[in-house]
């Protein structure tokens, strides 16, 4: 079922980066896609959002709808129509907002695991962790700086942005198929942050991620972007 295009507002969005070792991703990912590569890495990470007043395009805020949310994504690309599409393939999700679990995969795209949030964020400082369903586990410190680190892969804060802004459209796995989610922001500004502490369960997984495969590279932050969101069709 296609849903409507649904708007709202990125109240607050921290990705946290990882590179990570191609051929570990490709056997992690299904067909159609294949690793993103950026410097002979494959970048994967987890995208912490926090979405206030989502509802169906057009109508009013108050009937619109809150949430924290954890989205673990991998950079990807695949073919179509004799072109080279791009965007990433999110593995699971994660969602403070119990409806999220119902809808996810049946009217809204993705299916969602119910997560207890804590968030505590002052004066350019956050930390962030959950808790799923399923015992997977986030958490970060971080705190906002001015100088994007140059000893990431990307080098430059114009590089990495260029490489997530592509990044806009997402499919996630239901069933034998893939729910398709596109993410048009009005605007896109990213800063930089400095993580004093980066924890998660998913890509410290060593069934999944082998010792020395997957290692921290950066994280940016988003603030206040309204958005919309539209569905696409099932791959």
């Amino acid at each position: 079922m296609k849903i409507p295009t649904l708007h709202g507002l990125i109240d607050r969005r921290i990705l946290i980066n990882f590179t990570a070792d191609p051929e570990v991703v490709r056997r992690i990912i299904p067909s159609p896609f294949r690793p993103k590569i950026y410097d002979g890495k494959a970048i994967v990470g987890i995208c912490l959002i926090r979405l206030k007043n989502v509802k169906p395009k057009g109508f009013p805020n108050f009937i619109g709808v809150s949430s924290e949310n954890g989205a673990h994504r991998i950079a990807v690309e695949w073919d179509k129509d004799g072109h080279i599409k791009e965007g990433v393939f999110i593995p699971r999700r994660d969602t403070s907002l119990r409806l999220n679990t119902i809808v996810g995969g049946r009217l809204f795209p993705g299916k969602h695991h119910y997560a207890k949030f804590n968030v505590q964020e002052a004066n350019g400082k956050y930390h962030i962790d959950f808790l799923s369903s399923d015992n997977t586990t986030i958490s970060i410190d971080a705190k906002e700086i001015t100088s994007f680190d140059s000893n990431s892969i990307f080098k430059t804060i114009e590089n990495v942005s260029e490489f997530f802004e592509k990044g806009a459209v997402g499919y996630s796995p239901n069933m034998d198929k893939f729910d398709g989610l596109e993410l048009r922001a009005y605007s896109w500004k990213i800063r930089p942050l400095e993580v004093s502490n980066v924890q998660s369960s998913f890509f410290e997984n060593q069934s999944i991620f082998p010792k020395g495969s997957v290692q921290f590279d950066n994280a940016l932050l988003m603030t206040k972007i309204e958005h919309e969101w539209k569905s696409l069709r099932r791959k």
